[in-house]
């Protein structure tokens, strides 16, 4: 008789060995179809916060562009830890602010809007580099508005119009802000943001500190490509042309405050204002329509830091503005490291003064 053949089952604490005697044939037994290979096992045993993380891992692993990353990260916490009011800011080191480049469950938006390095929630996290969480936040935030208020009564609306309002909950009663570390350097905020008192606690702060590790290295890497360094293998998609009920859009670059106004309204300034600036202009003076971003990069008028610029964040904001603002003056992705400037009005340029 052959010796019984065995099988190895560990288990906590010890291994058991057993022996298999006896192997019958069950008949009438119905086989189960093998489900697809993009449907997940069931995560019986799987704590939920850790299997949400593994497909926040596996859509960022999935996405193509640093604006889709963005967006993928923002929607995750969205849809599965019930983040509903979020916003990434990135730093300008030069300037020493935060800059808002997405935001997810508000209305304005707020692409653009700043905060200062080392004041408020967002500039402490990104100067201390640690978490912090805030609650019963309901009193500061009225008292911040009366004081925005008081200051427009008695200054008139330019002392406070040429600023982008910070996205978030008028009433937001808790607040909490991880900051985006990557070799001991941070690189930005996360921000949420919820109406109930004490609803963001430390599980919230190691979730978003944990996704938060996967921004700083999806911007990192961003930073470090070039468009010859990543490949590509066909045209980027088009968004659909936007028809302008006007037939003109006026552009006003002031170079005293180094900022552009669109129609009159204030909309966006600085470096991402410079580059559209400059786009406008050698379109109207050149007749172009496609740019690259390493001329931008090599232009020495906008400013850009010398080392690690990450030009493709600023793009995306001027992007943004522009989508909000003024549909009808778009900048188009062609391909890896190209755009085009598509305006469907006509486009009148102005300047004034230092």
């Amino acid at each position: 008789m052959p010796a019984c053949p065995t099988c190895f089952v560990s288990g906590p604490p010890i291994s058991i060995i057993y022996a298999v005697r006896r192997i019958e044939r069950v008949d009438g037994i119905t086989s189960l179809p093998t489900p697809p290979h993009d449907v997940q096992p069931p995560s019986l045993f799987i704590e939920p916060d850790l299997h949400a993380l593994r497909v926040i891992a596996e859509r960022v692993d999935r996405t193509e562009c640093l604006g889709e990353f963005l967006e993928t990260v923002l929607h995750c916490p969205d849809e599965l830890f019930g983040l509903h009011h979020t916003m990434l800011l990135l730093l300008d080191e030069k300037r020493r602010t935060l800059q808002t480049i997405a935001s997810r469950g508000d209305q304005e938006n707020g692409v653009g809007s700043e905060a200062g390095f080392g004041e408020g929630l967002i500039g402490t996290v990104a100067s201390a580099q640690l978490p912090l969480r805030l609650s019963g936040l309901d009193h500061t935030l009225r008292y911040a508005r009366a004081v925005h208020d008081r200051a427009e009564a008695l200054s008139g609306p330019d002392a406070v119009c040429r600023e982008i309002p910070l996205p978030g909950l008028s009433n937001a009663s808790t607040q909490i802000a991880v900051p985006l570390m990557i070799q001991n350097r941070c690189l930005g905020v996360s921000v949420a943001e919820t109406l109930e008192p004490l609803s963001l606690l430390i599980r919230e702060e190691t979730l978003m500190a944990i996704v938060a590790g996967h921004l700083a290295a999806g911007i990192e890497q961003s930073a470090q490509e070039t468009e010859d360094q990543v490949p590509f293998d066909g045209p980027l998609p088009t968004p659909p042309v936007v028809r302008s009920i006007s037939s003109q859009r006026s552009f006003c670059f002031d170079h005293a405050d180094d900022c552009i106004f669109a129609d009159g309204k204030y909309l966006i300034k600085n470096v991402p204002g410079r580059v559209l600036w400059r786009i406008l202009k050698q379109h109207q003076d050149e007749q172009r329509v496609e740019f690259t971003n390493r001329e931008l990069r090599m232009d020495s008028w906008l400013g850009l830091p010398e080392w690690k610029d990450n030009f493709e964040t600023r793009l995306i904001l001027l992007r943004k503005r522009l989508e909000q603002k003024c549909p009808d003056v778009r900048l188009v992705p062609r391909r890896r490291g190209r755009f085009a400037l598509e305006p469907s009005v006509k486009i009148a340029l102005s300047e004034t003064p230092a």
